[in-house]
């Protein structure tokens, strides 16, 4: 069952700390925080001010004092407007600083998120149904407004205790009791009895209420992986439709969705039980100081309405302050979910990091041109895919990969990208190259058609001519007139028109290394051949490294790098017949 215990705050304290002690806006954040403490002391004040006027107010009530009165009424204005002032101020200063916290957080976050692949390795390491998208979207916002609000209340409530205990405490010697013909005065007779009924109410409330921190963190849980299994269709909408698995993924949809259904209605159940506590302490806090206080009214007349209304006040507003559990019980248990969450996203990081650290043994350093030395790549589960490789290509060269279905040709690009951590060795590449990777599948970014071919580098000094001249050059010249057009081009476009695009973003980026993993397997030959002479046509000093099975593609490449399986390879030279029969030659 989790508590608020020591590691708790422990992980709270991780994720809070950053902000205030490290970044570039703690100044402003202490000092946005410190106005707010001030404006909340203000508040208090305020309020023990009008916990005083509602003797002499009740008081001049009682003795028909008309000007009395009058006047009283004039100071609640007063009061009232400083304390309605001071309140809306408080939220804005807050709500600022809950919208920086929050973009800080975001970047921080984001940052460590997409640092050296980690969302690369999360998915390819982890389970793969972290959802950091919520975490870092949604729990997030929950995380700081929570947060704030609770610390915030909390010391609300400590200063408000503070403020009016003492007077609490001194309205307890008006208060005799009678007992078997006796009066008896008792030191603090009504803050003991604001401090045993809170006491009393904290316990059964925590006893009450503490499964909801479970609840609450699984129905976040829940509700992520069914929003995220919708995203899936929408990500693969075609294949889906083409298969036709409606029927099979709306039966999915619903067996999650039966999950956020069942819990949340644990999450109501236990609710109504917490509420009806809730609610029923709330209301016997209203008559409960007039319990207590009732036998001396009536006894000691002294008292007047005016000391047993300020009575009233003072024992509410410290039975609140010490009820601040009880009346919070309900955000405290979903701000325990969302700091779960967040702790175990960024454990789920720090895991990934250590297996990075622990296996990324391949060196890269800078050097005259590609040079791989003694490069072994494996599989997680420590299978070796290949051992020993020894590469040295310059620019202008091209070297074909190929080899079996799971022979480790993808898997060795993305070792020389620098995302695979499982292997050692030593990759040399010269420092300032830019190299461009280009997957099977190629990503095409939300945005406009402009937006999809200057990705990732980008290219500021292009024109709309460039662009068109290039779409022309790749096939593609049917969208020339649509360079502004916003739209889903990973939908709009078959999987072989997108690679065509990718082949664009070269020609525009014109990096000094490619890198081609099945880039035209969609592609017809022909196409394909295309392609690949506007490539070397255009940029001739550029290193093309692609993996591949078709034999057609030997014409465009220089070498054959031949994976056999079991980590053993062979380096192949291509001879360039003039009959177009183009066959690999062993060195």
């Amino acid at each position: 069952m989790k508590q608020f215990n020591r590691e708790f705050f422990r992980d709270l304290w991780r994720i809070t700390k950053p902000y205030w002690w490290h970044s570039e806006e703690r100044w402003v954040a202490r000092g946005a925080f410190a106005l707010i403490l001030l404006l909340n002391l203000f508040m208090v004040f305020i309020s023990y001010r009008i916990t005083e006027w509602y003797a002499v107010f009740w008081n001049a009530l009682q003795h028909f004092a008309v000007d009395s009165a009058w006047h009283q009424m004039l100071i609640f204005l007063g009061l009232a407007t400083l304390y309605v002032v001071a309140g809306v101020s408080q939220i804005f200063f807050t709500q600022m600083l809950e919208i920086r916290w929050r973009r800080w957080l975001t970047r921080h976050y984001l940052d460590a998120w997409l640092a050296k692949g980690t969302f690369y390795h999360m998915q390819v390491l982890g389970d793969g149904t972290d959802n950091p998208d919520q975490r870092i979207s949604e729990d997030l916002a929950s995380f700081t407004s929570q947060t704030l609000g609770i610390v915030i209340g909390l010391l609300s409530s400590v200063t408000t205790l503070a403020a009016f205990i003492f007077m609490l405490w001194e309205l307890s010697a008006m208060v005799t009791i009678p007992w078997q013909g006796s009066l008896y005065t008792i030191p603090g007779y009504l803050v003991w009895a604001a401090v045993i009924y809170a006491v009393f109410g904290t316990i059964l409330t925590a006893l009450i209420g503490r499964p909801l921190i479970n609840l609450n963190f699984n129905q976040e849980r829940y509700q992520a992986d069914f929003r995220f299994s919708m995203m899936r269709l929408r990500e693969n909408s075609e294949s889906i439709a083409l298969y036709g698995g409606e029927t099979e993924e709306r039966h999915h949809f619903l067996q999650r969705f039966a999950e956020v259904y069942a819990n949340y209605w644990r999450i109501i159940w236990r609710s109504m039980r917490l509420n009806w506590w809730v609610s029923g302490y709330g209301q016997a806090a209203i008559i409960f100081p007039l319990v207590v206080s009732l036998p001396a009214y009536f006894v000691n007349k002294a008292i007047g309405i005016g000391g047993l209304q300020q009575i009233m006040s003072a024992f509410s507003q410290v039975q609140g302050a010490l009820s601040f559990i009880v009346s919070s019980y309900s955000s405290l248990a979903n701000w325990h979910a969302v700091v779960d969450r967040l702790r175990f996203f960024e454990q789920s990081m720090d895991e990934v990091r250590v297996i990075r650290e622990t296996h990324y043994q391949i060196e890269r350093k800078d050097g005259p041109r590609l040079i791989v030395r003694d490069l072994n790549v494996r599989l997680p589960d420590g299978r070796e895919l290949i051992h020993r490789l020894e590469l040295d290509m310059r620019r202008g060269e091209r070297l074909l990969i190929m080899g079996p279905s799971g022979g480790g040709k993808s898997t060795l690009v993305r070792a020389l990208a620098g995302i695979w951590p499982f292997g050692e060795g030593v990759v040399e590449m010269p420092d300032g190259d830019r190299p461009l990777f280009l997957p099977q599948k190629p990503y095409l970014p939300l945005g406009t058609l402009r937006d999809t071919l200057v990705y990732p580098f980008g290219v500021p000094d292009v024109s709309d001519a460039g662009l068109q001249g290039v779409l022309h050059l790749v096939g593609m010249g049917a969208l020339a007139d649509k360079l502004e057009d916003a739209r889903l081009w990973s939908h709009v476009l078959s999987l072989g028109e997108q690679q065509r695009l990718a082949f664009a973003r070269i020609l525009l980026q014109k990096p000094q290394w490619v890198f081609l993993d099945e880039a035209t397997s969609s592609l017809d030959e022909p196409a394909e051949d295309a392609l690949y002479g506007t490539l070397t046509e255009a940029l001739p000093d550029t290193a093309i490294i692609s993996v591949g099975h078709r034999s057609s593609l030997f014409q465009h490449h220089q070498q054959c790098l031949r994976l056999q399986g079991g980590g053993r390879w062979q380096m192949e030279t291509i001879a360039h017949a003039v009959s177009g029969n183009h066959q690999p030659a062993s060195v």
